[in-house]
């Protein structure tokens, strides 16, 4: 372990994972290392940019807490999020896609009825949100359980209002016996991330805006079934080809349609993929 230099450095410190007794771990790190030091090696990465980028992590982590993951952030701006997602979540033609989960979900959201409204005095234009759960086969999947969440009218999640004290415009609901769902809920708008931390002043730095199309986020789960995490995003939405986090797919992408009351209606039918059998 002496005498190292630029040249060698690398190959020392694969060679000290090599203990190491999990062996999906071994490849990790041998591949992180790998990737780290060529990445330095290929920018000429001086101690003051490497000072820098230590600092900016670490300002990621002292923004971190119960209701706001900077490192999430940073994994969606990046792409990593989605290309994470994209590459564990290949379904077969038909079933709906998958999308990046954001920072915004939270357990233990309330229980409703169909037909219940979700928004629960949350800021927005009233939409009723209706569709079917399915089977890649086509048959419907009764008591689907599902998972949603959205932002308010000013572009804001529940969590992110300090004082509110409640759930709004996120809850769980259950499909019935022919996988049939209706819930009343609020338009979707477009949002920003929060971007006034780290990955805000990254963004700012390289030229890219924080927002996002407006989308309902779905968590979809059924006995049987791969569990689905996904958006369904408004068309003509501002940001659907520019979307902060490169979450958009056309598949998710449909009508909201406005009604004679001033309401809107949006009609999505989920399909699902059959857990795999080993």
């Amino acid at each position: 372990m002496r005498n190292l230099n630029q040249d060698n450095i690398t190959q020392a410190v694969i060679a000290s994972f090599a203990k190491t007794p999990d062996a999906r771990l071994k490849e990790i790190m041998t591949s992180l290392v790998q990737h780290l030091h060529a990445f330095a090696r290929d920018v000429k990465l001086t101690e003051e940019e490497w000072f820098q980028g230590i600092d900016f992590l670490t300002r990621c982590g002292h923004i971190t807490d119960d209701k706001r993951q900077e490192f999430i952030l940073l994994s969606d701006v990046l792409g990593l999020s989605m290309l994470t997602v994209a590459m564990n979540n290949d379904k077969p033609a038909g079933c709906t896609e998958a999308t990046v989960f954001g920072p915004f979900h939270v357990e233990g959201a309330p229980h409703y009825e169909l037909g219940d409204d979700i928004a629960n005095g949350a800021k927005g234009t009233p939409c009723t949100v209706r569709g079917t759960v399915k089977g890649i086969d086509g048959q419907p999947i009764p008591g689907a359980v599902m998972d949603v969440w959205q932002s308010d009218d000013d572009g804001l999640y529940d969590v992110q209002h300090a004082d509110l004290g409640h759930a709004q415009a996120r809850g769980i609901v259950t499909a019935d016996a022919e996988g049939k769902y209706h819930f009343r809920s609020i338009v979707a708008v477009p949002y920003a991330i929060p971007h006034d931390g780290p990955v805000g002043q990254m963004l700012e730095a390289t030229g890219r805006h924080p927002w996002r199309p407006a989308h309902l986020h779905f968590m979809v789960k059924a006995p049987g079934y791969e569990t689905l995490i996904t958006h369904v995003f408004r068309d003509h939405s501002d940001y659907l080809d520019s979307d902060a986090v490169f979450g958009v797919r056309q598949s998710l992408v449909c009508d909201w349609v406005q009604q004679t009351d001033g309401s809107y209606l949006m009609e999505y039918d989920f399909v699902l993929n059959p857990t795999r059998t080993r």
